[in-house]
């Protein structure tokens, strides 16, 4: 059996909405944060202590694997449970694309949207050098995601693919950590829009986080970290 381990309002939701969308059978564990990062059962699972994390005894039920790492984790699901499917083969002509996608997530959105938060947190001001370097790089990357996306309806051009998966959490959830409007970009507004629209993807939110609305509009939604302040 593939096991799941989502930690709610988390990046695990990729993971989540991937095993939905390819129609496996999987097991969804459920993870609160305590009260931002990973609850102590969770951190136990690996040694970075991160979600998400998979375990999977379908293939060799006396040693379980244990994998993290969204990345690894959706490719690692995707061919050994989904026969390759949301992938473009070597032999596709957007084949390149794909892989730029489903990779620029990870390797350059994400960090560059962490590094603008930090600097945010380190409340250095809007003429500060090191902030104005954050959020230019912010903008730019934002920029090169509107422009690709006014031109094709899904990242890696004209099928939804794990690119898209990979991409979403970073557009959408993260806000609940970092208050980014996305008034004006509205290639990525119509895209996350098409996204919202999907059955897996509405069901694997319903799954992973009960009663959260995604966070599909341009208004940045309210701070997590503030909500917890209210408690």
């Amino acid at each position: 059996m593939l096991t799941v381990h989502h930690l709610q309002r988390g990046q695990s939701e990729r993971i989540v909405w991937l095993c939905e969308e390819l129609g496996i059978p999987y097991e969804l564990k459920l993870y609160k944060r305590d009260p931002i990062f990973s609850p102590p059962d969770l951190k136990a699972l690996t040694r970075l202590g991160s979600a998400p994390v998979i375990t999977d005894t379908t293939f060799n039920a006396s040693k379980p694997l244990t994998l993290s790492e969204s990345g690894a984790v959706a490719e690692y699901v995707i061919y050994k449970h989904g026969n390759g499917r949301l992938t473009y083969a070597p032999s596709h002509k957007d084949y390149a694309e794909y892989l730029y996608w489903f990779h620029l997530s990870n390797s350059n959105l994400q960090p560059v949207i962490m590094r603008s938060m930090q600097s945010s947190q380190l409340r250095l001001g809007p003429d500060s050098a090191v902030q104005k370097q954050a959020d230019g790089r912010l903008n730019l990357i934002l920029d090169v995601y509107n422009d690709r996306l006014r031109e094709v309806p899904w990242l890696a051009g004209e099928e939804f693919t794990a690119a898209d998966i990979m991409t979403v959490f970073s557009l959408t959830t993260m806000r609940l950590f970092f208050s980014l409007d996305l008034t004006g970009y509205d290639g990525i507004l119509g895209w996350l829009q098409r996204v919202g629209e999907r059955p897996a993807y509405r069901a694997a939110m319903e799954k992973g986080d009960p009663g959260f609305a995604p966070v599909l509009g341009a208004k940045a939604p309210e701070s997590f970290i503030n909500s917890l302040r209210n408690v």
